[in-house]
C-alpha cells in the first residue's frame, strides 16, 4: 500500500476528526479570498476617488488577515495533531520512518487544501460580491459590484494553503522525531495539576480590576488624568492586565475551592463540574486572559471606527460648510467659474458675494482660536448681516446679535467653545491704519468660510474669521483692505468632485487665492472612514471567530481526554441529563467570564474617553451597545455549539 493510499484510508476512517480540521481550512480560505478579491475588484476600484489609499489600506488589512488565518488554522492543527499522536506511534511501531509519516501528513494537508480551495473560492466569490456591495453602501456610492474571481486573490489563497502545508509538515516532523515512542502512546494521559490558590491573591485580583475601573471612570478631564496622566495610564494597564490574569489564575480557583467547602457540595452535580475546572485552571489561565484583553481591544477598535464613521458626515460639513467658496478674482474669471457651474449637473441654490475686512491681529490669536497655527495668517472681519444671511440659508441656528465693538470668533474645531459672562469678556486688538479693540462676546465652534481645500491634498488651513457688528464694520471699512468671496450652494454637493476640480483649476491660476469645496473633503473622508469601518469590522469578525475557536478547540481536547471518566460515571449510574447539566455549567464557567470582562473594559473606556466627548450624537451609545450585543451573541452560539459537541464526544463508544 502506498502512502497516498494510506492517506486516503485515514481520511475515510477518521472523517469526523478530519472534518473539523477541513472546516477550519475552508473557513480560512473563504476569509482570505473574500478580502483579497475586494482589493482586485475592478468595479470597486473604478468607483473610488482615492484608489491608491484604498489599495494600500486593503493590502495592509490583507496581511493582518493572512496572519490571523495562519494562527487560526495552525491552532486547529495543533488540536488535530494531538489527537493523532497515538496513531503516529502505531506507524512507527509498524516500521514506518519519520520522513514517510511527514510525507503522509503533507499529502493529507494538500488534499484537504485542494478541497478547501475549491469550496473556499466559490463561497468566497459570492461573499466578496456581498461585502463589495456593503462597502459601496457604506461609501454611499451606487456602483454595481459584479461577481468576479480575480487571479491575484486566487494566488493569495493558494499561497496560504501551500505555506500551511509546509508548516504543518515541519510541525509533524518535530512531533515524531523529537518525542519518544512511549510519550506518543501516553500523550493524552498527562493530567494537569490544580493551581495553588490563596484568598489574599484572589482579593488582590479584585482590587486591581476595581482600581482600573475607578481610574477609567474618573474621566480624561479629571485631575487624576490631567496632572498624573502617565501614572494613571500605567496604573490602569497594570489593573486590567494583572487583575485579569490573577482573576483567572487565583480568584476563579479560590471561588471553586470555596464552593467545594460548602456543606451541600456533594449534592447534585456540583462536584463533577467544579472538580474538572479546578484541574483546568492552569492550562486555561493564559488563554482566558488573552481572550478577555483581546476582546476588549476588538470592541474598542470596532466601536471607535463606527463612531468615527458616524461623526464624519457631520464633521465634514462643520469643517467645510460651503459647497464652493473662493476669493473673488477679476470679472472674467468669475464669469468662467459661474459658466462652469451652470454647465454642470449641479444646480445653483444660492450665490452670495460677501466681503471681509483684512486686518492684522495685535493680540495673540490664541485668545480667540485654539491651535492658531492651523489658521491662515492674519484675520478677516465679516459683517453681522452677511454672516446671518449665509447661516440662514444653511438652515443653522448659529446667528449672532452684536452691538458696538462686540465680536465673535469662529474657532471651528474648537476644543472649548465658550460664551463669556459679563465682566469676563476678553479684549482683542487689531490694526488697520490705527488700532481698534474688540470685546469678544463668544468663541464659537463654527465656520463661516471653512478650511481651504484642494481636490488632491484635501484640507490645508482654515480661515481666521471674526464676526463683528454692522456698526463696527462700517467704521473700519474705509480704513482697511477688503476681500470679496463667491459662495455657492449647490444640489448634490457631495458628488461634485469633478466640478470642484474644474473650478479649482480656474481659481488656482491666481496664486494664493482662497478656495474651499465640500466635495474635496467629503469623498476622501467618507472613503477613508468607510474603509476603516469595513476593515475593522472584517478583522473583528475574524478575531472573534479565532478567539472563540481557541476556547472551542481547547474544550474539544479536554472532552476527548475526559471521555474515559464519563464512561466510568455512566457505568456507575449517571444519566445523560446529568452529563448535559455538568457540561453546560463547566463550559459556561469557561466562556462567560472572559467575554463579560472584555465587554466591561471596552464599554467603560469607550464611555468615558470617547462617548463623553461626542455628546452631540445621542444615537452613538445605542450603536455601541448593539455592536457589543452582536459580539456577545456570537460567543453564545459558540458556547451552545461547544456544549453539544462536547456531549457527543464523551458519549462516543461509551
Amino acid at each position: 500500500m502506498s502512502l497516498l493510499d494510506l492517506t486516503i484510508r485515514n481520511v475515510k476512517r477518521n472523517f469526523r476528526l478530519y472534518s473539523i480540521y477541513l472546516l477550519s481550512m475552508i473557513i480560512g480560505v473563504i476569509i482570505q479570498y473574500t478580502f483579497s478579491s475586494l482589493m482586485f475588484n475592478q468595479d470597486i476600484i473604478d468607483a473610488l476617488q482615492n484608489r491608491e489609499m484604498f489599495q494600500t489600506g486593503m493590502a495592509i488589512a490583507s496581511v493582518v488577515i493572512f496572519l490571523f488565518n495562519i494562527f487560526f488554522i495552525l491552532y486547529a492543527n495543533s488540536f488535530f495533531m494531538r489527537q493523532r499522536k497515538k496513531e503516529f506511534g502505531m506507524y512507527l511501531l509498524y516500521g514506518l520512518k519519520e520522513r514517510q509519516i511527514v510525507r503522509m501528513v503533507f499529502y493529507e494537508t494538500l488534499i484537504m487544501g485542494a478541497i478547501s480551495l475549491v469550496i473556499g473560492i466559490l463561497l468566497g466569490g459570492l461573499l466578496s460580491k456581498l461585502f463589495g456591495m456593503l462597502l459601496m453602501n457604506l461609501m454611499q456610492y451606487d456602483q454595481v459590484v459584479s461577481l468576479s474571481f480575480p487571479l491575484g486573490a486566487m494566488a493569495t489563497a493558494v499561497g496560504v494553503i501551500l505555506l500551511i502545508a509546509v508548516i504543518v509538515s515541519v510541525q509533524s516532523y518535530f512531533l515524531v522525531n523529537r518525542v519518544q515512542l512511549t510519550e506518543l502512546f501516553h500523550a493524552n494521559q498527562k493530567a494537569e495539576k490544580p493551581v495553588r490558590v490563596s484568598a489574599a491573591m484572589a482579593i488582590l485580583a479584585v482590587f486591581l480590576i476595581v482600581m482600573a475601573f475607578i481610574l477609567i471612570c474618573s474621566g480624561q478631564g479629571s485631575a487624576v488624568w490631567k496632572d498624573y496622566g502617565t501614572y494613571s495610564m500605567i496604573g490602569t494597564a497594570i489593573g486590567i492586565i494583572g487583575g485579569t490574569y490573577l482573576f483567572f489564575r487565583q480568584f476563579a480557583g479560590w471561588l471553586l475551592r470555596l464552593i467545594s467547602r460548602r456543606k451541600k457540595y456533594h449534592e447534585g452535580n456540583t462536584v463533577l463540574w467544579t472538580s474538572s475546572l479546578r484541574f483546568q485552571i492552569r492550562g486555561n489561565t493564559l488563554n482566558l486572559t488573552f481572550i478577555s484583553l483581546f476582546s476588549a481591544v476588538i470592541m474598542m477598535l470596532l466601536c471607535f471606527v463606527t463612531i468615527n464613521y458616524k461623526v464624519q458626515f457631520d464633521a465634514v460639513g462643520m469643517n467645510v460648510p460651503n459647497d464652493i467658496a473662493y476669493e473673488s478674482l477679476d470679472p472674467s474669471t468669475n464669469e468662467q467659474v459661474e459658466g462652469t457651474i451652470d454647465s454642470s449637473k449641479h444646480k445653483i441654490q444660492y450665490h452670495l458675494k460677501p466681503q471681509a475686512l483684512v486686518v492684522s491681529p495685535v493680540t495673540d490669536r490664541g485668545i480667540a482660536f485654539d491651535n492658531p497655527e492651523y489658521y491662515i495668517p492674519g484675520l478677516w472681519l465679516v459683517a453681522e448681516k452677511d454672516y446671518n444671511e449665509l447661516i440662514t440659508l444653511r438652515g443653522d441656528k448659529e446667528q449672532v446679535n452684536l452691538q458696538g465693538m462686540e465680536a465673535v470668533s469662529l474657532a471651528q474645531g474648537s476644543d472649548y467653545p465658550k460664551t463669556y459672562a459679563a465682566g469676563e469678556t476678553p479684549s482683542f486688538t487689531v490694526k488697520t491704519d490705527e488700532e481698534k479693540t474688540f470685546t469678544l462676546k463668544a468663541k464659537k465652534d463654527y465656520a463661516y468660510l471653512g478650511w481651504s481645500t484642494d481636490p488632491i491634498l484635501a484640507m490645508d488651513k482654515k480661515a481666521a474669521v471674526f464676526v463683528i457688528s454692522d456698526e463696527a464694520y462700517q467704521q473700519l471699512a474705509s480704513h482697511t483692505d477688503k476681500k470679496t468671496f463667491e459662495i455657492y450652494g449647490l444640489t448634490d454637493a457631495k458628488n461634485a468632485d469633478e466640478l470642484s476640480k474644474q473650478v479649482h483649476a480656474i481659481v488656482a491660476q491666481t496664486e494664493g487665492a482662497y478656495y474651499s469645496s465640500f466635495a474635496d473633503v467629503y469623498s476622501k473622508q467618507i472613503e477613508s472612514s468607510s474603509l476603516m469601518l469595513f476593515a475593522a469590522g472584517f478583522l473583528a469578525l475574524i478575531a472573534t471567530f479565532a478567539l472563540a475557536s481557541v476556547i472551542y478547540f481547547k474544550q474539544l481536547r479536554e472532552a476527548t481526554e475526559e471521555r474515559l471518566q464519563y464512561s466510568i460515571l455512566r457505568k456507575l449510574g449517571a444519566e445523560n441529563s446529568q452529563f448535559r447539566s455538568v457540561i453546560r455549567k463547566q463550559l459556561l464557567f469557561v466562556f462567560l467570564p472572559p467575554i463579560v470582562l472584555g465587554l466591561l473594559y471596552s464599554w467603560t473606556i469607550i464611555k468615558y474617553f470617547i462617548l463623553d466627548s461626542v455628546k452631540d450624537f445621542p444615537e452613538l451609545p445605542g450603536i455601541v451597545w448593539s455592536i457589543m450585543g452582536i459580539y456577545f451573541l456570537i460567543y453564545l452560539v459558540f458556547y451552545a455549539s461547544s456544549t453539544n459537541l462536547y456531549y457527543r464526544i464523551i458519549n462516543k463508544n461509551s
